[in-house]
């Protein structure tokens, strides 16, 4: 088996091409169904971000694996593989498995270090255990690249200060306006992403922030958050009357068409009002021709990687130690990964040890006469299989955990002729 991660993100695609991929948590089960019918895809999770899409896949045939999983993300997006195949990137094996574990660290974020990637790789590990996409393999690969970004962020400062996605749009805004205390801000959506815009604009002295959500019970969730605060909550279908009275909003909600365009904001703008829009959402919330109406300024997730890049160059001596712990965290899965190739060995010597205690087991109540085999037969049998596995305990483990791939060959090899074992399955592709 082999372990494969195809994908695109902030530095291989726009986001005109990342919002065609966006897979959202609701359909998830739908693309893991999906690619687990295809014959050479046995495992499958797929993470999907603003800033990338990626699909890990376990397979036992890396070529037929990767032509399926182009297949499943032309089809999704209904590109074609012209389009699309420039954006993507593809890794094996071992590299796959390191750019997961960079990936739940925040390495590989647009923003170094941001925590919320973590998050994203843990739902995405949930969902496909619970949609049936992931096995032992992704289960054990996305919980080591998980403790890999625990332990980036307990080892190492790279989180302390580190700008999200969210502060990244506040800062942008701040650039492009003098004075975020007298501005009027409305924000579109109510989740985590709006929660945190909320957060980052009372740092900066803005007061007058108009939440508008489907649910307002949600927006009140969210400005419960901010006792210190007055947030106004408004339904999304106040939006147009609420946008007619502010300087700047912010769009982060998980829509999949947009929800601004020319014709909703056309009407409301004055000759003496200029509007800014900061999208962060992808799929984008704001339609590319409103960037016809000239007083009307709109910026996405690709316009915040100059503000970004200000921030980064302090992280970058933690990121080298990041990087170091992350190497260790591979070295640890790559263990683990070798060592799958005991498990036919112990599995046919356990079968072949069972299959002897049963024989002689029967022989011995048989012996024992039918009332006292009856009355006792839990017992023998508790016993023999104590006496069995505690045999086997301490062989087993000491086969899995040597770590010289060439002694623990010989080993196997000397088990399979000792206990004439019949030849074990294939093992695993190695790294």
């Amino acid at each position: 088996m082999n372990i494969v991660v195809v994908g695109l993100s902030h530095k291989t695609a726009p986001v005109e091409i990342r919002e065609q991929l966006s897979v959202p948590d609701d359909a998830k089960e739908k693309a893991l169904n999906q690619l687990r019918s295809y014959p050479h895809i046995e495992e499958a999770a797929v993470l999907s971000t603003c800033n990338r899409l990626e699909v890990y896949i376990v397979t036992p045939e890396t070529e037929s694996g990767i032509r399926e999983l182009t297949q499943f993300l032309c089809d999704w997006s209904h590109l074609s593989p012209g389009e699309l195949r420039p954006h993507l990137f593809i890794l094996l094996h071992q590299d796959a498995v390191m750019h997961l574990m960079r990936v739940s660290a925040g390495l590989d974020s647009l923003v170094l270090g941001e925590g919320q990637i973590l998050a994203q790789v843990k739902e995405t590990h949930r969902l496909a255990q619970q949609y049936n996409g992931s096995g032992p393999l992704l289960n054990r690969l996305f919980k080591q690249a998980i403790s890999a970004g625990k332990r980036v962020r307990t080892e190492t400062s790279i989180g302390t200060g580190a700008v999200s996605i969210s502060s990244a749009a506040v800062e942008l805004a701040q650039v492009k306006i003098d004075n975020l205390m007298n501005c009027r801000v409305a924000i579109i959506g109510a989740g985590k992403m709006s929660r945190l815009l909320v957060k980052h604009l009372l740092s900066k002295g803005a007061s007058q922030i108009t939440i508008l959500n489907r649910s307002l019970k949600r927006a009140e969730d969210l400005a419960r958050q901010f006792q210190e605060a007055t947030l106004q909550l408004q339904h999304l279908s106040e939006m147009e009357l609420v946008l007619a009275e502010v300087d700047l909003v912010f769009t982060s909600t998980a829509a999949t068409e947009p929800l601004l365009d020319r014709r909703c904001l056309e009407p409301i703008l004055t000759h003496s009002r200029n509007l800014m829009i900061v999208d962060i959402s992808v799929p984008r919330n704001v339609h590319a021709n409103v960037n016809e109406l000239d007083r009307v300024h709109v910026f996405n997730v690709d316009d915040l990687k100059a503000v970004v890049a200000q921030n980064q160059e302090s992280r970058r001596q933690m990121a080298m130690e990041a990087e170091a712990l992350l190497e260790e965290e591979l070295d640890a899965f790559d263990v683990w990964w070798r060592s799958l190739e005991t498990v036919p060995t112990i599995s046919s010597l356990r079968a072949k040890i069972e299959q002897i205690r049963e024989q002689e087991l029967e022989k011995a109540l048989s012996r024992l006469g039918t009332e006292f085999a009856e009355k006792h037969q839990e017992v023998i049998e508790a016993l023999t299989r104590g006496i069995v596995n505690k045999i086997l305990h301490d062989p087993m483990v000491q086969l899995r955990a040597q770590q010289d791939i060439e002694a623990r060959r010989k080993a196997m090899q000397s088990l399979q002729m000792l206990f004439n074992l019949s030849s074990p399955a294939q093992s695993p592709q190695k790294f």
